[in-house]
């Protein structure tokens, strides 16, 4: 079992290896943006997959294929490890205050159709690297400080549709394919256009790529036109009508069944597209909560100043996909615990499905332990007692209450909300069902978060709710410790990356103290600390069948049975480890053959 889970951690450990390269590279890129303290404030180096950070967007495979980063204020420069993001399609820095010059690795970007560094304060020459985008279609440099003449190369971009250098300090020659190119814009520059040449240095409406029949493009522009507006006019017509008819039956109206009043969970309602578009202001970034593998949430409020957090999701992958979402909403609906977050409603249109929560006021066990900012409290060892317990009470109603039984597959102190009295409310359950009853492929998707998640769920594809256990026992560390499941950092102090085989190691040097979280100050009970993590590692052990239903953490953690079930488990865990030290001397010293001997030697460092 120790060689199965090494292998599988290992092959988890290269696949994070992967993906901080693209990781690596955006947070370098914010590092050297200098980006204000209010900005990218979850773009986190220790979160290997940067697709779960705002205003990047990934493919299917989790490439890197967008970065939009406008507006923000930012008063650095640009990074050259950007050039690593070779599936790139578009990147837009414009209205910041960079400086410096543009790394010529940008030139690496083979897949990029559109770059917009617009609006800032950059110098230098542009680089002639830029030829190589061959699948570039929109560039725009203009508003900078930017020197010298236009790179030649630029006259070898085949699917160039559009160049803005205007606004800069740019002098010399044009390259003569440019002013070929249906939208150019050359103007506030010491270039060869304009009126001591036969090129203007802008292109318009008449004169698309230098065309010689401005009569013919007005009045082709001009019929355009009118067939437009006739067709907008009729478009406009239509929807009023549509309008005028829907506000008699519903104030709401925006895709079909949504006024049928058979469909009706309980008190949930259903919410039009135009509703939470409102309250989310059209699902502004500043409005986002946080994101995840399901979507992103936003804060919003109802037009009865109702607050609520929006989760947008945006995993679809099945036609017909509303009839099955609606049964999946409703099997949600019906749990109900206190421990659980509760389902306002919902909203579906052809392209959207949304679900709609209250908001909960002290936001994530995860925000309040590393997150928090600097005048709110920090969550005392009482507190934490009482959401371990909350926490527990929730999952278990989901496992054993719950018919049919609902698995979480996510959990982890993110998932972990708190209400005004700071009660946990587990959130996103039934998320992963939402998503996958939708899927047509039978391949088995694993949805959850590195670090958390159970080994035999990362092997096989199959959860159980012992699968949640593990999650929750890692949730358990992680308020005991205020720490992440996985923090490389911890490498530097020649220490365990995973929270799991750290907390392991200090348990068996008993240095309880050293586990417990800084911020606490020594407030808080030892021998509870104790039993907590106790639980924890019960919870944690690699074979699904050891850990304790969720029924037994909920009684071990009011006192009930868990010396039993600690003692049974040091006893196993002591004659597990022994053994694979005994392995482990054995390999070190090859007994068995001289040849052994060569073997280690080639796997030795070199």
């Amino acid at each position: 079992m120790e060689l199965v889970f090494g292998a599988v951690l290992l092959a988890c450990l290269y696949s994070f290896v992967l993906s901080d390269l693209q990781g690596d590279a955006l947070y370098a890129l914010k590092v050297s943006l200098n980006a204000p303290a209010d900005q990218l404030r979850d773009w986190n180096q220790n979160q290997v997959n940067p697709c779960t950070w705002p205003n990047v967007i990934c493919d299917s495979s989790n490439h890197v294929t967008s970065v939009t980063l406008s507006g923000m204020n930012c008063s650095g420069t640009l990074s050259p490890k950007i050039g690593v993001l070779t599936n790139l399609n578009t990147l837009t820095l414009k209205g910041n205050g960079i400086m410096g010059e543009i790394p010529k690795e940008f030139g690496n970007l083979s897949k990029l159709s559109s770059l917009d560094l617009g609006n800032n304060r950059l110098s230098g020459e542009i680089p002639s690297s830029l030829g190589n985008l061959k699948k570039l279609q929109f560039l725009t440099l203009s508003q900078n400080n930017l020197t010298g003449a236009i790179p030649e190369s630029l006259n070898d971009l085949p699917n160039l549709i559009n160049i803005l250098l205007d606004s800069n300090n740019l002098s010399g020659q044009i390259p003569e394919h440019l002013f070929q190119i249906p939208k150019y814009n050359f103007t506030g520059n010491h270039l060869n256009c304009g009126i001591n040449s036969q090129q203007p240095c802008e292109s318009d409406s008449t004169d698309s790529g230098g065309s010689n029949k401005p009569k013919i493009g007005i009045i082709v522009g001009t019929v355009g036109g009118i067939i437009i507006l006739l067709l907008f006019g009729g478009l406009l017509f239509f929807i009023c009508k549509g309008r005028h008819k829907g506000y008699k039956r519903e104030v709401f109206v925006d895709v079909a069944g949504e006024v049928d009043r058979r469909i009706a969970f309980g008190q949930l309602k259903r919410f039009s597209y135009r509703e939470l578009q409102l309250a989310t202001d059209n699902f502004s970034e500043k409005n986002i909560l946080g994101q995840g593998g399901f979507g992103k949430v936003y804060k919003g409020v109802l037009q009865d100043n109702t607050k609520v957090a929006v989760k947008r999701l945006t995993d679809f992958e099945s036609p017909g996909g509303d009839a099955a979402f609606q049964r999946e909403v409703e099997m949600i609906s019906v749990a109900v615990h206190k421990n659980l977050l509760r389902l306002i409603g919902f909203c579906t249109t052809p392209s959207e499905r949304l679900l709609v929560y209250p908001f909960m006021m002290n936001l994530s066990v995860a925000y309040r332990l590393r997150e928090r900012k600097p005048e709110e409290a920090v969550l005392d060892w009482a507190t934490r007692k009482k959401v371990a317990l909350g926490a527990a009470r929730g999952l278990e109603y989901l496992h054993e209450h719950c018919n049919p039984k609902i698995i979480h597959r996510d959990v982890k102190a993110a998932n972990v909300l708190l209400d005004e009295d700071f009660e946990a409310v587990v959130g996103d359950f039934g998320l992963a069902k939402l998503v996958d009853v939708r899927k047509t492929n039978v391949t088995t998707q694993v949805r959850g978060t590195m670090g958390h998640i159970a080994p035999e769920y990362l092997s096989t594809g199959k959860s159980s709710e012992r699968t949640d256990v593990f999650g929750y026992g890692i949730m358990l560390l992680e308020l005991v410790t205020g720490q992440r499941a996985i923090d490389f950092s911890r490498l530097e102090e020649e220490d365990d990356v995973l929270l799991l085989d750290h907390v392991k190691k200090l348990e068996r040097e008993k240095r309880l103290d050293a586990i417990v979280d800084r911020n606490l100050n020594k407030n808080y009970n030892i021998l509870e600390v104790e039993m907590m993590i106790q639980v924890a590692l019960l919870c944690t052990q690699a074979s699904p069948e050891d850990r304790p239903a969720m029924s037994d953490v909920v009684r071990m953690l009011e006192g009930e049975g868990l010396a039993e079930r600690w003692e049974e488990w040091q006893h196993v865990e002591v004659t597990r480890r022994q053994e694979y030290e005994r392995l482990q001397r054995r390999f070190d010293w090859g007994e068995d053959s001289l040849y052994n001997q060569d073997a280690i030697e080639l796997s030795g460092g070199r």
